[in-house]
């Protein structure tokens, strides 16, 4: 009996250190906000929902330490995020949920502006959607002629070094958006976004068959994990 209520006693000194801890990091959030916070911190409290009664803090570390930042956790798939101890489908649900609301507050900051002008945005918008990604993915920023943003969409995706693009396609969904110009973007899991002659090709086939339409492609934009590459940039288009 004393044995089991030790037992008893310690969990609750435990629940009640836990439930100090959490109180403490999210008086500290209200008080100085995110950039105070270190990034285990910070994916602390974004699991507390998700993991009520479980010590936070070393799942987090742990999370970081397999993935290597804290965005990479938010791009994570969801297969690999549960192979963290502590880590289950509600888990999994608050980090993705995390990365939607960060895309969908970056996509509405961008639509309303000219992307030419806003191209750090730009480049940090598709970074966050695609950069983490281990499959590779193809994507196209429709633009009217303002260069605003009229559809970001995700036009193939592929395994982990290609993507097939059917240029004819990528042509007629931009005609039905009445788009004037398309900023093209894929990624390459490898982590290296140095484009290829694959790559060049395909670009070069894209710009030969707009430009009779009246469409202007601006740029094809490379992202992998933590770098990207312009084509304009690099004198490619």
């Amino acid at each position: 009996m004393a044995h089991r209520q030790a037992g008893f006693a310690e969990r609750n000194i435990k629940s009640d250190d836990r439930a100090g801890h959490r109180e403490r990091l999210r008086e500290r959030f209200r008080k100085t906000g995110e950039s105070a916070l270190p990034d285990y911190e910070l994916l602390e409290l974004l699991l507390f929902s998700a993991l009520p009664r479980r010590d936070t803090k070393p799942i987090a570390k742990a999370l970081l330490k397999r993935f290597g930042s804290f965005s990479a956790v938010l791009s994570a798939p969801r297969a690999r995020l549960k192979e963290i101890d502590g880590i289950g489908d509600m888990a999994v649900d608050a980090i993705h949920i995390a990365l939607a609301v960060a895309i969908r507050h970056t996509r509405e900051d961008i639509r309303d502006r000219q992307l030419l002008d806003s191209w750090s945005k730009v480049i940090a918008y598709v970074q966050g959607i695609m950069g983490h990604s281990e499959i590779e993915q193809f994507r196209i920023l429709f633009l009217d002629k303002k260069n605003g943003l009229i559809a970001d969409e995700q036009q193939q995706q592929g395994t982990v070094d290609h993507t097939p693009v059917y240029p004819r396609e990528v042509m007629r969904r931009a005609l039905e958006l009445q788009a004037t110009a398309m900023i093209l973007v894929h990624n390459h899991p490898s982590g290296d976004p140095t484009p290829s002659h694959a790559d060049i090709t395909m670009t070069r086939q894209l710009i030969d068959i707009a430009k009779p339409l009246g469409i202007e492609i601006h740029d094809h934009i490379i992202v992998a994990r933590h770098a990207h590459v312009s084509f304009r940039g690099m004198q490619l288009i």
